[in-house]
């Protein structure tokens, strides 16, 4: 049986148990079951079928996920880990409630949720499928150890509107490597079945469906009644297991409403894992419902093509001994008329095969500085130590050292600086990537002179042509939008820093134009977008020119014009101050933004307004960076966004951030404060083949207009940090790749 018959088989039988219990239960819940049904089935889709391959190591090491999206049991948390970096994304159902849920490991004792879910037949609150959206919190205190238990303590819809809020302290025992027990305490949602009294004092506010959520509940933590849940997971082979669990949760709202009849406290349930990465499970909960998931794992860690495929590297032949060949080590070749074109048009040839552009050169007796412009690896490194190799292979023997000033578009990042000989002696000596990186040297870089540009390089033209789409979450009335369509982009690059671009999208079909527009007591920023959604007809998303330059002193500045993006025209300009081998970097930029007309061609409406940020960017260990941005948003509201991401050496990068202005919890209206989730993921991650291209989303619960930011192509931070030593060092393995 395919995985995709077991889910309609299951979504049949549970509509059948729907009946026995309630003769009118299977028309009133069939259209929620056929939603979750549909997700799991794409879910299941994306996912590689099962093959006669054994598992990975860490898969069968792996905790399992529950019905909430977080390592636990059934429904009840657990007190194991993800493995560092997992990325998981679950889809549950039963009884009429689907939930949709997006964890991340954010470190070995921290990990983090996002989750959606769907109530149909609430049929109250004037609701009649209650949508909701929540976050989860959860810390491993204690790690598992000879005589001891994990103990994790979590947050259970921290900030939202409630519905499942609850906090819980938990611990989990491995006997053996296919036997886990589970216990723990609960309060909220995990405290409202047979509670046994409450350990804090205080008071614990209700659940108010209609709360606009989004503010921190702290007033509720660990407040009110508690009750304890357990429950073993027992796994008998690499790919199946069982659970048993005695639920805490009395489910009142739900219950309170008719959604569906909770008789029992214990639930059980089977799981398989069909592959390394899909995991399906099949439920019978609170002795009246049949439930089905399926969690979907991911890991920057766990490439679904086994890692880079590419081309080997040019091979380093050592020189000859200078004793041994006196004629081939002269620099009488300086004396040939025409020697650097020579030179450099050989040079541009073979760096261009290794996907580097040749912008500049410089070339001496006994050294030579070229300026190039990474077009393929994702790791500057790579892109180093390629381009070292290029330089061995086509500088006459006299030139030892290579001076390789790294470059994008016009702006100046940094110089490395390497010897020829270390690279003969280190190539296949042990440590090698260590050893080169000892003598290497990575240093700022003086802005380009022009004299020294490659002729006929400018002006530089390029385009592509693909499809495109655009999705809109989380819309009460439609959850889920997405809009089809082709899009020309075109950049042209005139001298180093002078870059015209734009592109321009044609709407093929799409559903995104059925988005509410949302009231506002603030300027229509962002809730006006549905708007700009509804063109049929071809539409300029942004046509800009810009010009970016290195202006000493480890400070850089942009300034662009035109139509910055799908809803503003305007100007805007900005500072960088980023010393190379700085964990700190500061910014600062200023806007003036026009609200564009919704046919998104050149005309523009009568909204405009000053906008502009002061930024602090900071790289800590471990791949984490913060970025504090404080200034004046496109509504006119001031105040300060918050961003912490987490970088991994392969280009992963998971974030979160949270805006706070002026703008108060009414004004903001649903949602309270702006906040999200990032994710951006390399294509090479998929493919194996070497790309700097990457594909990636921001998840918004809620779109409103405070806290807005204009969004303005080509800011300096990404572009700079690419040549800074922390960054190149965190991909340093690579050079010799």
């Amino acid at each position: 049986m395919t995985a995709h018959e077991f889910i309609t088989r299951a979504a049949e039988a549970r509509l059948q148990v729907s009946r026995i219990a309630d003769p009118q239960a299977g028309p009133r819940r069939a259209g929620a079951a056929r939603a979750g049904m549909a997700a799991l089935s794409i879910i299941i889709g994306l996912a590689s079928p099962a093959t006669s391959q054994g598992l990975q190591p860490d898969t069968i090491t792996r905790p399992s996920l529950n019905f909430f999206g977080a390592t636990g049991l059934v429904d009840m948390p657990s007190a194991q880990m993800q493995p560092d970096g997992e990325l998981n994304i679950t889809v549950s159902h039963f009884g009429g409630i689907t939930r949709n849920t997006l964890s991340f490991q954010i470190t070995p004792r921290l990990s983090g949720s996002f989750r959606y879910a769907a109530t149909a037949d609430w049929n109250s609150d004037g609701f009649e499928t209650y949508y909701d959206r929540s976050f989860d919190l959860r810390y491993q205190v204690l790690e598992e150890g000879r005589y001891w238990p994990s103990v994790v303590i979590g947050l259970q819809d921290f900030v939202g509107t409630g519905i499942y809020a609850g906090e819980y302290v938990v611990a989990s025992r491995r006997f053996g490597t296919d036997l886990t027990l589970t216990a723990g305490v609960g309060w909220g949602r995990l405290g409202s079945y047979n509670s046994f009294g409450a350990p804090v004092s205080g008071t614990r506010p209700t659940f108010d469906p209609n709360s606009t959520g989004g503010e921190l509940s702290v007033d509720q933590w660990f407040r009110g009644e508690a009750a304890f849940f357990g429950g073993l997971e027992w796994r008998p082979t690499d790919r199946l297991g069982f659970k048993v669990e005695y639920s805490s949760d009395a489910y009142r709202p739900e219950t309170g409403r008719g959604v569906f009849t909770r008789q029992s406290p214990w639930n059980f349930g089977v799981e398989y894992q069909v592959n390394d990465s899909l995991r399906l499970g099949g439920y019978y909960l609170y002795g009246s419902e049949l439930g089905l998931t399926a969690q979907l794992s991911f890991n920057p860690a766990r490439p679904p093509s086994g890692g880079l495929r590419q081309t080997a590297p040019p091979p380093i032949v050592p020189r000859p001994a200078r004793a041994e060949a006196p004629d081939a080590w002269a620099q009488t070749w300086r004396e040939i008329p025409g020697i650097d074109t020579t030179l450099a048009d050989r040079l541009r040839a073979a760096l261009e095969a290794e996907g580097q552009t040749l912008i500049a050169y410089d070339i001496r007796a006994n050294g030579v500085e070229i300026r190039v412009e990474n077009t393929r690896y994702l790791a500057t490194a790579q892109a180093i130590g390629r381009t070292a190799r290029v330089l061995h292979a086509t500088m006459p023997l006299s030139v030892e050292t290579f001076r390789i000033v790294l470059m994008d578009q016009g702006l100046a990042l940094s110089t490395v600086v390497l010897r020829r000989s270390d690279l003969e002696a280190l190539d296949v000596a042990p440590n090698a990537a260590e050893a080169l990186r000892a003598v290497t040297g990575i240093t700022a870089a003086a802005p380009t002179d022009p004299e020294d540009l490659v002729a006929e390089l400018y002006p530089r033209l390029s385009w592509s042509l693909g499809p495109y789409t655009r999705t809109s979450f989380f819309d009460p009335e439609n959850p889920v939008l997405l809009d089809l369509g082709l899009r020309l982009r075109g950049s042209y690059e005139l001298q180093p820093g002078w870059v015209v671009e734009g592109s321009i999208a044609q709407r093929l079909a799409g559903t995104l134009d059925r988005a509410r527009v949302s009231p506002s007591r603030l300027p229509p920023v962002r809730t006006s977008l549905p708007l700009y959604e509804g063109n049929d007809s071809p539409v300029i998303e942004t046509l800009t020119f810009a010009h970016y330059r290195s202006l000493g002193d480890d400070i850089y500045g942009r300034v662009t014009i035109g139509y910055l993006e799908r809803m503003f025209a305007g100007v805007s300009a900005e500072l960088l101050w980023a010393p190379v081998d700085s964990r700190l970097a500061l910014g600062a930029e200023i806007n003036y933004a026009i609200q564009r007309d919704y046919d998104m061609l050149f005309g523009v409406r009568d909204y405009d307004v000053v906008t502009g940020h002061l930024s602090a960017y900071y790289r800590f260990d471990n791949g984490f960076r913060a970025q504090l941005d404080v200034g004046r948003y496109l509504a006119g509201d001031l105040g300060s966004t918050l961003t912490i991401s987490r970088e991994f050496g392969n280009g992963w990068r998971v974030g979160a951030f949270a805006t706070l202005t002026d703008a108060s919890a009414e004004e903001f209206g649903e949602g309270s404060f702006d906040k999200g989730i990032t994710l951006s993921i390399p294509v090479s991650w998929f493919t194996g083949r070497p790309s700097q291209q990457s594909v990636g989303t921001t998840i918004r619960p809620v779109t409103r207009d405070g806290g807005a930011r204009l969004s303005v192509p080509g800011r300096l931070h990404d572009r700079v940090r690419q040549g800074q030593i922390h960054r190149i060092d965190d991909q340093w393995a690579r050079v010799w790749r």
